[in-house]
This record gives C-alpha cells, sequence and structure tokens, in this order.
C-alpha cells in the first residue's frame, strides 16, 4: 500500500499540533518548531510534502522554501500564512510553492488541498512501488557490500532512468552482467515491458540475423511455414539484452546499427519496413576497443552501444564481496535441499577469501551448491567446500609450529583454539615488524589486504 509523509512546520505549538493530529489518520505526520529543526531531517530523508509556515523565527518560510528545493525539488510544498501577503506569496510560488493556506487553518478546505497536492506524485509512487515489486519477483538482489559495487548500482540507478539510451556492460564471464541488465530494465520507465535476452555467441553466424529481426514464411530453406518473430519485435516497449555482443558478424553488425540508428528493420526475406522501441543493453567480456582496431567490430556501432558503459570487477578484485555472496547463496541453497547449515566456518571463510575465484560468482554458485547438496552442516567446513586452506595444511603437515612436533594429550587436544593461537601470535608479531601497518603486515604473511583485516577482526586483535 502506498503511504505519504508530511511535516508540519510552525512554531505555534497550538496550530502545529492541531494539524500534524489531523493529518495522522491518514498519513504518516511530524510536526516542528523551526525551520533548522524540519532542515536537519529533510537532508536525511525527504517527506512527500511540507507544510511550511512563512513567519517562522530564526531560518524564514521563504528560505526554507528555497532550500527544501535545492536538496529535493520533487518535494510538494504548502505554504502557511497568518496573513495574505500578495507579495510574499508571489515569492513563495516563484521559488517553487504547490499553493498557499490562511491562518486560522480550517481543516477540511486544508485536507482537500494536501490531497489534491499529492495527486501529483501519486502516479510516481506507484511506478516505483510497481517496480520494486517486478525487482523482487523477476531477478535476484546483486549482492555486494564492496564500495565498487555500491558505486556501479548508485550508477545503474541513474542511467536506468532514461527509457531508450543503449548501454554496454563489461565484465569478465560470471560477474553477473545479465543482473545488472535486469537491473537496468527494472528500474527503468520499461519495466512493464518484456526484457528478452539473446546470447549471440550460441547463435551460428548465419541464424543471427533471422533471430534478431524474424523471417517471412519460405524467406529460406528449412524456416517455419508461418514465419517467426524476432528477438527486436519481442522485446517492444521493454529491453533488448545482447549477452556477448562482440560475437556478431559484421553483416549483422551493420544491420543491426541501422536498427539502432531509427528502430527501424525487415524481416529476412521481407519487403516491409517495420519499426520498434526497444531499449538496447549489450555485455561482453571481450575487449571491444581490440575488436574495433583489428576491424572485427564496427566503430559506429561500438559508439552507439556503449553511449553508457559499466565495467564490473573481477571478484577477486572485491574481496568484500565474497563472503556475503557466499552466505546469500549457503541459505538459498540450504532452503532449496532442505538443509539445515547455520553458517560457514573460520577456516572454511577463510579458504573462500583466498581462494582465486577465475569463474566469479557463477564459479562460487556452483562451489556451494556442490557443497551444501553433498554437506550435512551445520556449519559449511574444509572438507564440504572443497578448498584448500595453506594455513591448516602447513599444520597438518609439520604439526606444531614453534617447535615441528606434534603434541596431543591423553585427553585430547583442542586443535581449533591451538591454530586460532598460532594464527594470533604471527598477526601480531607481523603487525610489530610494520609498526602497525595492515598493508605491509598483510604482505609478511603473504596475504592479501582485505583477507589480512577479516582474519584480524576474527582473531579479535587490536
Amino acid at each position: 500500500m502506498i503511504s505519504y509523509s508530511i511535516f508540519v512546520v510552525d512554531d505555534e505549538q497550538s496550530s502545529r499540533n492541531g494539524i500534524t493530529l489531523a493529518l495522522k489518520n491518514t498519513y504518516t505526520a511530524r510536526g516542528f518548531e523551526t525551520a533548522e529543526d524540519a532542515l536537519d531531517v529533510f537532508i536525511k530523508k525527504a517527506p512527500d510534502l511540507v507544510l511550511l509556515d512563512i513567519g517562522l523565527p530564526g531560518i524564514s518560510g521563504i528560505e526554507a522554501l528555497k532550500k527544501m528545493k535545492e536538496i529535493n525539488p520533487e518535494v510538494i510544498v504548502i505554504m502557511i500564512t497568518a496573513f495574505e501577503d500578495i507579495n510574499t506569496v508571489i515569492s513563495a510560488m516563484k521559488l517553487g510553492a504547490y499553493d498557499y493556506v490562511v491562518k486560522p487553518v480550517h481543516m477540511e478546505k486544508l485536507l482537500v488541498t494536501i490531497k489534491n497536492a499529492l495527486e501529483t506524485i501519486r502516479l510516481r509512487k506507484e511506478v516505483r512501488f510497481l517496480q520494486e515489486k517486478q525487482l523482487s519477483e523477476n531477478i535476484p538482489c546483486f549482492i555486494g557490500e564492496s564500495k565498487e559495487i555500491q558505486n556501479i548500482m548508485e550508477f545503474v540507478e541513474r542511467v536506468a532512468q532514461s527509457p531508450d539510451t543503449p548501454v554496454l556492460v563489461y565484465g569478465e564471464t560470471g560477474t553477473g552482467k545479465e543482473l545488472i541488465a535486469s537491473s537496468i530494465h527494472f528500474k527503468s520507465p520499461n519495466f512493464k515491458g518484456p526484457f528478452i535476452t539473446l546470447n549471440c555467441a550460441a547463435i551460428p553466424k548465419d541464424l543471427i540475423e533471422s533471430e534478431l529481426f524474424g523471417y517471412e514464411k519460405g524467406a529460406f530453406s528449412g524456416a517455419h511455414q508461418t514465419g517467426k518473430t524476432g528477438m527486436v519485435e519481442k522485446a517492444a516497449g521493454g529491453t533488448l539484452f545482447l549477452d556477448e555482443v562482440g560475437d556478431l558478424g559484421l553483416e549483422a553488425q551493420a544491420k543491426f546499427l541501422r536498427f539502432l540508428e531509427d528502430g527501424e528493420y525487415y524481416r529476412v526475406g521481407g519487403t516491409e519496413k517495420l519499426n520498434v522501441k526497444t531499449r538496447v543493453v549489450s555485455a561482453t567480456n571481450r575487449n571491444l576497443e581490440d575488436m574495433v582496431k583489428n576491424e572485427r567490430f564496427r566503430q559506429d556501432l561500438f559508439y552507439r552501444l556503449a553511449v553508457i558503459k559499466v565495467e564490473i570487477p573481477a571478484l577477486t578484485k572485491r574481496t568484500d564481496d565474497i563472503l556475503p555472496i557466499a552466505n546469500h547463496f549457503l541459505i538459498e541453497f540450504s532452503k532449496k535441499f532442505n538443509k539445515t547449515f547455520t553458517g560457514i566456518s573460520p577456516a572454511t571463510e577463510e579458504a573462500l577469501l583466498n581462494h582465486e575465484w577465475q569463474g566469479n560468482i557463477r564459479e562460487l554458485k556452483n562451489c556451494l551448491e556442490r557443497a551444501v547438496l553433498t554437506g550435512n552442516g551445520p556449519l559449511l567446513s574444509l572438507e564440504e567446500i572443497g578448498l584448500l586452506n595453506n594455513t591448516n595444511k602447513e599444520v597438518e603437515e609439520n604439526g606444531d609450529i614453534e617447535n615441528n612436533q606434534a603434541v596431543i594429550s591423553e585427553s585430547g587436544t583442542d586443535i581449533d583454539s591451538i591454530l586460532r593461537s598460532t594464527e594470533k601470535k604471527y598477526f601480531k608479531k607481523a603487525l610489530e615488524l610494520s609498526k602497525g601497518n595492515e598493508s605491509k603486515a598483510a604482505r609478511l604473511l603473504n596475504l592479501n589486504y582485505y583477507t589480512f583485516r577479516h582474519r584480524r577482526k576474527k582473531l579479535d586483535i587490536s
């Protein structure tokens, strides 16, 4: 259900409390005595509408209106004035005020004014509500806590607002290029339209044109008698995602460029000019600039596809994302296979962080699926995940690191405690030698910086 938030900014307590109380039956309303107090909260989270008294102490209503519109131009502001000063009202309207009311406020009239004002943003909120619903139902979230991924998702949010600007997504195999394309689609004005995917590498070069544009009946030997609708037509009003676009042949590139320029195309074997509007998002793990230089990819098509570029870094370059992604898949596959995994052991976390994920997220996902399916839990172990942990291997081969002898008492030995104690000594020694510099300490232990920080935190070393 769509809800609306309203700020009531009025230094007169009786007026402020009366209006706020009346609004709480229908809206989320909050009162403020001064513009300064309201602005402090406004900066963090702007409401849908503000009832703003003109004659405030400190920052006046007019000054507050100007600041609010600078922070959030979409916010609706209704001015409250103790007397109908035409010049002041005109100034407020020029600054973007929606309307004004005169004290004493008649609640029935005010509620009608507010309702009419909120109608102007109702459609926008409904669209956002539907987009969020579509996102949750159609694609999994793009997991990532690293600064790199957070920046990418913020950028995607901005570029998605255009319904037709082409986007080119770069990234190694398995980094999640299709997820980015899906996010662009479902966050765009086209989100109600179809999201159509075509893997250019999976289609023979002599058939790619008919896949893209369709064909008329009898267009070529083996063609279906009723003809075929092409992918660009299926994507009308939505988004066409071309995966591995670098695999398009030069002839198909020329025809697709013409379509990108004006939306016009012909079906194979057809004479009727067709026109379709759709957004094109393409992706590749190849260096298209090098392909252009080697004349294997058209320069004009490259520029047209790459109006907006999004580059997804490899998983090994954003180590902060490995464990959140692994935990996400652990939960997903535990539910799928009806297992009772509750987490990942510290040694397994270390192995996950140290592993070179050449297949990126796809490899990590496959690894977790196999481990959960064949494992027992409740903690995912090194044996179940199937990755080598160098620290534990050294202990297993050499025994006690200080005297190269393994000593086990008759009552047994807590191996986890021994490993933790030994690891802690080495971390403290590395920090001592590097005078507290984590980067140098990480190099002394042959660890990358992010792994070092993660393990230092786990060991509770200050």
